[in-house]
């Protein structure tokens, strides 16, 4: 039998949905709407149970208007609720990029903090079965540009939740970004509620030659990468943002300092994306005494792919991680990882935070 303190193994999608469950148990203000919230299927079980547990006049579908919609969201929220809202892809934001950033990002300041807006904003991004080009978006970066608004991007079941109840207990804006191919992934977790902090990166593997910044899935690619690494005697640090804004740069920079070589691995384009703040920070950088050699992977300047040999080539992948790692430790390598280790690789699962 488990305590209310025990730790166990839940899937990321079932940490999603406890805490918002815990977070509506806690505050009667807290709802939650989106499209297909009270669907069978749940988005994909992070939204199961939740309509049985606290009704519908707290938990329901929406018309397909994501402009009008996240209006509703952004008024409930100044009124004194808390929605939390699901747009299920964040590719179709766009449609509501006037609300939240020109309204729910903005408000507390131009009304000289007499408004608050506690909006969390749920959206997945991520390759999986053929997404292709408009969903599969990972636009983290525009939002992140934004003063006022925040965004999350847990690459695991543990910080799912604890995430989750932070937004929710924030009084300002919070988007929480989720890859789908992290949703059958499993970490420990506790039953009782807690909280991930803003703006603190985890360092999840310390290693010496080499620094991985990961987001979100890439997170679960590095560690893949540095096992295949580490088979060739190169040891890896990796380290997980965790959130995208505010950024924790101080934590990478130390890293860094350290190795004197730092990969970015991201899960959008490398042109204005978050892998080229990070470098910039870098750069900037007070902390680092040493000369530093950057590299980043991302997205290349075109448009996401719908075939799987083309998504293949399109997303890093722990065999063009490992190798662009490789390049940079040692650039005269001709190694390059067989098929057959990247594919075992890919069926280790991720138990994180670590």
């Amino acid at each position: 039998m488990s305590t209310p303190n025990s730790t166990r193994l839940l899937k990321y999608y079932e940490a999603l949905n406890e805490g918002a469950a815990q977070a509506m148990s806690e505050d009667h203000r807290v709802f939650m709407m989106g499209l297909d919230v009270d669907d069978h299927k749940g988005i994909q079980g992070s939204t199961l149970g939740l309509v049985e547990k606290f009704g519908a006049e707290r938990v329901f579908t929406t018309p397909l208007s994501e402009d009008a919609m996240t209006g509703v969201a952004i008024g409930a929220a100044m009124a004194g609720q808390r929605p939390i809202h699901v747009h299920i892809r964040m590719d179709f934001m766009m449609l509501c990029m006037n609300q939240l950033v020109n309204i729910a990002a903005k408000s507390h300041y131009m009304y000289g903090g007499t408004v608050q807006v506690p909006l969390v904003v749920r959206t997945m991004i991520g390759k999986s079965w053929g997404q292709g080009a408009q969903h599969s978006q990972g636009l983290h970066a525009m939002f992140a540009h934004v003063p006022g608004l925040k965004v999350v991007a847990p690459s695991n079941a543990h910080d799912a939740k604890g995430l989750t109840i932070q937004a929710v207990r924030d009084n300002n804006p919070v988007i929480i970004m989720e890859h789908r191919l992290l949703y059958s992934t499993e970490s420990y977790v506790p039953e009782k509620p807690y909280v991930v902090e803003f703006g603190q990166s985890r360092v999840v593997e310390e290693g010496s030659d080499i620094t991985i910044v990961a987001i979100s899935n890439m997170v679960v690619e590095a560690i893949r990468a540095a096992e295949l690494l580490s088979a060739q005697g190169i040891s890896v640090e990796i380290i997980d943002p965790v959130t995208i804004s505010p950024l924790d740069s101080a934590t990478i920079e130390k890293s860094v300092d350290k190795t004197g070589k730092l990969l970015i691995v991201d899960n959008g384009w490398l042109n204005c994306g978050i892998s080229a703040e990070i470098s910039a920070r870098v750069a900037e950088s007070e902390i680092i005494t040493r000369r530093v050699q950057v590299k980043r992977l991302g997205f290349a300047a075109t448009t996401c792919p719908t075939t799987p040999t083309l998504e293949n080539a399109f997303y890093p992948s722990p065999k063009s991680i490992a190798m662009a790692a490789m390049n940079l430790c040692n650039p005269q390598s001709s190694w390059e990882p067989n098929d057959a280790q990247c594919e075992l690789a890919y069926q280790k699962q991720f138990k994180g935070p670590f």
